[in-house]
């Protein structure tokens, strides 16, 4: 059981060894390209990937042994899932190891935009001391909060606030009215989400039809007031309309844990007080960590002892 995985620091080798018990071998790799994926994973029966490989036909016509690509993660983004299926190889993910994470970081984004965290902390380092520093600032409860995508980490959110006395609503075509009403939460459609939305937690995947899905007209229906998070996919957020956005005052602030191309370079968002980055750490915990290994294991070990892996990625489905 000859097992490749990308060196990216999320990604624990002895950790997978474990998972894997004494038959699998297991190789550390760079594969943040095409050509070094292809050369690292030419002999291998798996690929564990992270979020920066590339995992095209290309790519999978150079590994001839390959049966499985493991994502180390919940966005298969990278990965050219019909074309594996058309090579006979399995795509496999881990969708829910760190939806309390990510809700919690989701959550704790969007006060730290509505309190005007940034421009506090900063002022007050650099030698201020004054209330005013903030941006206008509106009291939570009574705000309404939309999601974009109505899946586990939403609805984690939605629990996480439940005493905050926001008004939930969310966009989500696959998702039917009963559902979210179980979870007092108002079904509307997108553009009727950004006429009532104060509070914008993006949380969809990255498909066809979701790419750039809020965009510069998007952003002119929002209330000027309104803070706008991302922890789903980057490319879901149009970056270049949002810091037009801000500068317009057509929305008051935003929070990014996710970009369309990471590490993000030089972007316009570093230099505004108005927004808040993190580095696509959103899923981060130990205990997450660990789910996450163990689950990669499980998805590797099916898929080279001839079981469907429970995480198994439908090929189907309209996948970038």
């Amino acid at each position: 059981m000859e097992v490749v995985a990308s060196d990216d620091p999320m990604i624990d080798a002895e950790l997978l060894r474990e998972g894997l018990g004494p038959d699998a071998t297991v190789t550390v790799a760079e594969t943040g390209s095409e050509d070094a994926a292809r050369e690292a994973a030419a002999d291998a029966d798996a690929l564990v990937t992270d979020v920066s490989t590339p995992v095209t036909a290309d790519v999978l016509d150079g590994c001839p042994n390959l049966r499985i690509v493991a994502r180390a993660g919940v966005g298969i983004d990278t990965i050219d899932v019909s074309a594996a299926a058309e090579r006979d190889v399995v795509v496999t993910n881990v969708p829910e190891y760190c939806t309390e994470e990510v809700a919690t970081h989701t959550v704790a984004l969007l006060l730290a935009c509505l309190r005007s965290l940034g421009r506090y902390d900063r002022d007050a380092k650099a030698g201020g001391w004054d209330w005013r520093a903030g941006r206008e600032i509106h009291r939570l409860s009574g705000l309404t909060l939309g999601f974009v995508s109505y899946g586990p980490i939403a609805r984690r959110v939605g629990e996480l606030v439940e005493g905050f006395g926001v008004d939930p609503v969310a966009y989500d075509p696959y998702v039917d009215d009963e559902e979210m009403a179980a979870d007092g939460v108002e079904k509307v459609g997108f553009e009727a989400l950004l006429d009532r939305a104060e509070l914008v937690s993006v949380n969809a995947p990255l498909t066809e039809e979701t790419r750039d899905m809020v965009d510069a007209a998007a952003f002119e229906r929002l209330a000027d007031h309104a803070v706008v998070v991302n922890t789903g996919r980057g490319g879901v957020v149009d970056e270049a309309a949002l810091v037009d956005a801000l500068a317009a005052g057509e929305v008051a602030a935003a929070g990014l844990d996710v970009f369309a191309d990471e590490p993000p370079e030089d972007s316009p968002l570093f230099d505004r007080d108005d927004a808040i980055v993190t580095p696509h750490a959103a899923w981060y915990s130990e205990e997450a960590r660990a789910d996450l290994h163990e689950t990669v294991a499980t998805n590797v070990r099916a898929a080279l002892t001839g079981e469907t892996p429970p995480d198994r990625i439908d090929p189907e489905l309209d996948w970038v």
